[in-house]
């Protein structure tokens, strides 16, 4: 599997006409051509208003979100399925949808939902935290996450269970002891959990840089998610849009095409790197 991570632009030291040094691989190369698909970021859903992160999206604001893309002409999927389609250049009326933290609300209300309107998401969860609570949030209410059942009637139903660590630290922050262990044996633990082959990773809090990228890379992931993950580019640091409550049908216009402007859309190439190399 050949992966890139790709700067946004090349290192001052570099020039058009030679190659990166032995070392920079797989990190510096150039930009590859991208696509207009783009990829959602939830958390929970449920009632918004105790929520100071503004992460919580209330069931009816996920269904009229969900109807907005479908009357576009849009169709919200899963991250294995979007990067398969955009590997095969069919990815036009696609969005990645992705939902963080694993939270026990998103079978009780967004599961109904997505599957009412014919669309998949990826579920990222925390194999360390098995119905336990989201205790890295010092200031938000305490919410329950999923157990082993709940993770598994959602792989049921085709949604994607994919990993957001063990335990959610800052990975950027942890020695290689740790970031191996949360990477890696969150990795082997889903794959143990949902008997299939788990592809994805979710950087908690959305911090990474080379190092840890590398590590997911050196675990075996497919791809992995971020949010704006700054210089690097690529199919490791997949970056994405914030939905939340407040996110009508106007303000998702704007971030439609504000996302574009930004570049904040797949790279082909290093997308069909991936799925074919």
């Amino acid at each position: 599997m050949s992966v890139d991570l790709t700067p946004s632009s090349p290192p001052p030291s570099s020039s058009p006409s030679s190659p990166p040094s032995p070392s920079a691989e797989p990190f510096l190369r150039p930009g590859p051509p991208r696509t207009r698909a783009w990829i959602a970021m939830y958390h929970s859903v449920a009632d918004p208003t105790d929520d100071p992160y503004r992460i919580t999206v209330s069931p009816d604001r996920l269904a009229a979100q969900l109807r907005w893309l479908r009357r576009r002409g849009l169709r919200g999927v899963s991250m294995r399925q979007l990067l398969d389609a955009c590997a095969r250049g069919q990815e036009r009326d696609l969005v990645g949808l992705t939902f963080d933290d694993g939270y026990r609300d998103f079978v009780d209300e967004a599961l109904p939902l997505l599957r009412s309107h014919d669309c998949s998401a990826t579920l990222f969860v925390l194999p360390g935290r098995l119905d336990g609570d989201n205790a890295w949030d010092p200031l938000g209410p305490r919410k329950p996450l999923l157990g082993a059942a709940g993770i598994r009637r959602a792989a049921e139903y085709g949604m994607e269970i994919a990993s957001h660590g063990l335990t959610h630290v800052d990975l950027t922050q942890a020695d290689d002891r740790l970031l191996r262990r949360e990477v890696s044996d969150s990795r082997a633990a889903l794959n143990e959990l949902t008997g299939t082959d788990v592809q994805g990773f979710c950087y908690p809090y959305g911090h990474v840089d080379e190092r840890v990228a590398a590590a997911v890379r050196d675990a075996g992931y497919r791809y992995a998610c971020a949010i704006s993950p700054g210089p690097l580019s690529g199919v490791l640091a997949l970056p994405r849009v914030h939905i939340g409550q407040s996110d009508t049908a106007p303000r998702l216009r704007l971030k439609l095409w504000t996302n574009r402007l930004r570049h904040r859309t797949l790279d082909r190439a290093a997308v069909t790197s991936a799925v074919t190399g």
